[in-house]
């Protein structure tokens, strides 16, 4: 498919052939749900936790005598049963991080990349650079060019003016290529790719 490549003015300069190895993958919602489910696992912390019984503190000695006094028979105050007791069965510190076959993470970042194609939110620059690190100049280009919520890809190496004026604008994400996940690619609106990351994307995805 080919698409138009855009400059910071939101001038057309240009063609670009995409390939539909990459961005012309039909829609796979469960690929994708699967795939931000193995990020967003391994992000959480996992530090929730609660005491259990060994863990508690206060006294080991029997709370009174076990026949006789009519009621039901306790070892401990640290029992669940009592106020500022345990927690039976509580959250323990652990990692939620899960495997995900590479051929299905790989398939999931073409799947993200060819549904942004697909419904036409999928936008080409020349080079994403500027010349000062000033954010008022750069939000008013992407102003021109549609942009309220986008995630801009560049090559290996990102420009400092571009990402420090960009840094400032709300949701707008800048990463390089290298970065490119599919998570982030589905909760903005536009992906922005340029010219550079688009040939990279492409050969590490083929």
């Amino acid at each position: 498919m080919k698409l138009q490549i855009k400059n910071l003015d939101n001038q057309d300069i240009g063609e670009i052939e995409l390939s539909d190895e990459v961005f012309g993958l039909p829609a796979r919602a469960d690929i994708l749900h699967r795939v931000v489910n193995w990020q967003l696992a391994k992000r959480r912390s996992g530090n929730h936790k609660t005491k259990g019984v060994s863990e508690i503190s206060g006294t080991t000695k029997k709370p009174y005598r076990q026949k006789g006094t009519g009621r039901a028979r306790q070892g401990s105050l640290r029992s669940p049963q009592f106020r500022k007791g345990a927690t039976i069965f509580g959250p323990v510190v652990r990692s939620h991080a899960h495997d995900l076959q590479r051929k299905v993470r790989k398939l999931g970042l073409k799947t993200a990349l060819s549904v942004k194609a697909a419904d036409g939110k999928l936008i080409v620059l020349d080079v994403a650079r500027t010349d000062s690190h000033k954010t008022k100049a750069l939000a008013q280009k992407f102003k021109a060019l549609g942009l309220t919520s986008a995630l801009i890809i560049d090559g290996h190496q990102l420009d400092e003016n571009f990402v420090r004026a960009s840094a400032n604008i709300p949701l707008i994400d800048v990463l390089p290529e290298q970065g490119a996940n599919v998570y982030d690619i589905l909760r903005r609106d536009v992906l922005v790719l340029t010219r550079n990351a688009v040939e990279q994307l492409e050969a590490r995805l083929k």
